[in-house]
């Protein structure tokens, strides 16, 4: 056969080869995406009217305004630049970001790498061989009147296996899933991250205000109990009085340690989500009165939920993945098909290995069928329909945790502002009365005594307060997560 008929057979063989792929149905299910869910809002946490009003530090009324868009640096709502400066450190520096960022590549690759199976594979080669024969004992397959030559082989072999009933599409597209689910655990672990900081930031501001509340009340607790021991020494009060302060006191001190150790290991957490070793840690910190409390919340609508929070999005994307693996093991259990083709020339003498006479070719096709292994396909099987129940399942379940936590957090944030008010109120009432037993203790009418203990219901009052005012920063910034963080609206994505 000439080369050029040979040429052009090639051709329409792998036509045809294309052709029979793109007109062969995929087996197995064709993925859907899940049917939203029918409630429209929240439950009881649905409440969008204005929360309780406190004058005091992080005390505004905050509003829910359905449907408002998230902000992607939602964080500097806050109005801080430190802690502007540490989540933006986090996402540079952080390796948890730096390995899913990775992961995402890899998986993009592998992607790219299947979707190489919808073409022939073609491979060259070149042999070069020398070569001596028994001459007593067999004829000279040569033209040589030695017994020694040398044989060059120039070859290109071409392979392709049609995708008749959709295999090769269902991995690929299992592949492509899979690389979306990446995509969004990347987005989930970047949510997390800016989050974890938020949190990890008021925390610390949180305990410093906690334990400059108790450092005063410890000192308050000092000067009553010299106060009630020189009482004693005068015969106005009983050793069971100074026993009894004593206690106090120091049940009080004993509140510091758990204090100090929690604001240590927050502040090595912190370290550790901006990517530092513990002798790294930063020097600058952030205080509750340098926060600023968001007042206009975003709430989106259920519907639009599933779509923004990036754990939903992923276990969606598990179960595209699952179906298209279903379909793949499906597949593998109907017959496999092949078409080869290979061309070339062979010569004894390299500077005449492409002349006329020397070339070679052949064309086949072939069809496999597995007719005994066993079960092992029909296992494989039912083993990939078990595990797309599995996805449908977790899909489920991330879905109801996202209504979860928006709920969760809806109710956090009307139930703390009323904590918010009444800690407030409480703390007011503790500082009326301590200024005015100041007042009446230097008019003689009560006792030292009496002033200390209006200040230690103050201090106590005081680091409630405190307490109050930082969980509902945290709250504020739960709800942010709960949303999904506005990732959709980053000019560029992590993966960027």
């Amino acid at each position: 056969m000439k080369q050029g008929h040979l040429h052009g057979t090639m051709r329409r063989c792998t036509v045809f080869g294309l052709a029979a792929a793109l007109a062969g149905c995929a087996v197995g299910p064709n993925f859907k995406h899940p049917t939203p869910p029918a409630p429209t809002a929240y439950g009881a946490a649905s409440d969008t009217s204005p929360t309780a009003e406190t004058a005091t530090a992080g005390g505004e009324a905050q509003r829910l305004n359905v449907g408002q868009d998230i902000p992607a640096d939602w964080w500097t709502l806050f109005q801080s630049p430190t802690l502007n400066q540490w989540v933006e450190q986090a996402i540079k520096a952080n390796p948890n970001m730096t390995a899913a960022q990775a992961a995402l590549r890899q998986a993009h690759e592998l992607y790219l790498a299947q979707r190489t199976t919808y073409w022939p594979l073609a491979q060259g080669s070149f042999s070069a061989t020398r070569s001596q024969f028994a001459s007593n004992s067999i004829a000279n397959p040569t033209i040589s009147t030695t017994s020694t030559y040398n044989l060059f082989t120039a070859q290109l072999a071409v392979s392709y296996v049609p995708d008749v009933f959709g295999v090769n599409r269902r991995t690929v597209e299992a592949f492509r899933a899979q690389s979306q689910s990446t995509r969004f655990q990347l987005e989930a672990t970047y949510l997390t991250l800016s989050s974890n900081v938020v949190v990890a930031a008021i925390q610390e501001a949180s305990l410093r205000a906690q334990i400059a509340a108790t450092d005063r009340l410890l000192q308050v607790q000092h000067e009553l109990t010299e106060k009630v021991r020189r009482q004693q020494t005068v015969g106005t009060a009983s050793n069971l009085d100074v026993l009894t302060q004593e206690a106090a006191e120091a049940q009080t001190a004993a509140t510091l340690p758990p204090l100090h150790k929690q604001l240590n290991q927050t502040r090595d957490a912190l370290t550790a989500l901006l990517g530092r070793l513990p002798a790294d840690e930063p020097s600058e910190g952030v205080h509750l009165s340098e926060l600023t409390l968001p007042v206009e919340l975003p709430l989106s609508v259920p519907s639009k939920l599933l779509e923004q929070r990036p754990d939903v999005r992923q276990a969606e994307e598990n179960l595209h993945a699952a179906s298209a693996e279903a379909g793949v093991a499906l597949g593998n259990m109907l017959p496999q098909f092949q078409i080869t083709g290979d061309i070339g020339s062979s010569s004894l003498t390299l500077s005449r290995i492409f002349k006329t006479g020397n070339g070679f070719w052949d064309l086949g096709a072939s069809l496999s069928q597995t007719l005994f292994d066993a079960g092992a396909l029909l296992h494989r099987h039912r083993a990939a329909d078990a595990a797309l129940d599995q996805a449908g399942a977790l899909y489920r379940a991330a879905v109801i945790t996202a209504f979860q936590n928006v709920a969760d957090t809806l109710h956090a944030l009307r139930d703390d502002a009323d904590a918010l008010k009444a800690n407030a109120e409480a703390e007011r009432s503790a500082k009326a009365a301590f200024e005015l037993a100041q007042r009446q203790q230097q008019l003689g009418t009560i006792s030292f005594v009496a002033v200390l203990n209006a200040e230690t219901s103050y201090q106590q009052a005081e680091l409630a307060l405190a307490q109050a005012e930082a969980n509902r920063f945290s709250d504020t910034a739960a709800l942010f997560q709960a949303l999904g963080g506005g990732w959709w609206n980053r000019s560029q994505g992590p993966a960027q």
